[in-house]
């Protein structure tokens, strides 16, 4: 499956493409103009999603990491090794761009060394032709999450789903950081289009309006209400 969902006279180029069992999403995003891409937690199939990038006269450039567990990066998981930035790299030579708390946990996951791994902090841009995409800091999932604004898109990851959000209780997550996150992304304009890490909603990709009006998790009035529905 595939969606770009952007106008064909718009300078950004966005692809959604739906991967793996577990209904990830992997995100191509760039310059229709110059044609340079980057692949926003490439997993499951890396040659497939190269061969179709390739296919369209698009030239990948970078990786982007959400966060570091396996069905986004690659890695053993449950028994089974996932394809992900290690072959990525084996095949296109790019580099990961990663939040400099997650840069650990992609090491281990992965295999990847300093020298393949550009670390990224909130506020910081990347330059794909004419298109500046901006790094968001949202720990709670686990403590490098980090979201990827272009405009009037946003790509949430694992931070926040169209009727959700990612989960709390594992290893290195923090429910009051995932509070604070979910906040810092309710304040984008009602007109910023939301893509997740994964398809757990009928619709791909909603408008931050919409998602507000379905998605309790972005109404909660204050941090004691969130910890009272945590369970804390």
């Amino acid at each position: 499956m595939s969606d770009d969902a952007l106008a064909p006279d718009s300078d950004l180029f966005l692809e959604q493409l739906a991967v793996g069992p577990m209904q990830n999403f992997v995100y191509v995003i760039g310059s229709r103009r110059t044609r340079e891409v980057a692949l926003i937690d490439p997993a499951w199939d890396v040659a497939a999603i190269v061969e179709r990038v390739e296919a369209q006269d698009l030239r990948p450039v970078a990786a982007l990491v959400t966060h570091y567990h396996p069905d986004h990066v690659g890695g053993s998981f449950m028994g089974q090794q996932i394809e992900g930035l290690a072959d990525l790299l084996e095949l296109r030579g790019l580099k990961a761009h990663v939040h400099r708390d997650e840069v650990h946990g992609v090491k281990q996951l992965t295999g990847l060394s300093d020298g393949d791994i550009v670390k990224v902090g909130s506020g910081d841009t990347l330059r794909l032709g004419d298109v500046e995409l901006e790094f968001l800091h949202t720990p709670g999932h686990t403590p490098g999450s980090q979201c990827f604004r272009v405009r009037d898109v946003l790509v949430s990851g694992d931070t926040l789903f169209l009727q959700g959000c990612g989960r709390v209780d594992l290893p290195g997550s923090d429910p009051d950081a995932m509070y604070a996150s979910l906040r810092k992304l309710a304040a984008l304009p009602d007109d910023t289009v939301v893509y997740p890490g994964h398809q757990y909603s009928a619709e791909p990709h909603e408008t931050l309006g919409a998602v507000r009006r379905m998605n309790p998790y972005l109404t909660i009035p204050s941090l004691e209400t969130w910890r009272e529905l945590m369970g804390r």
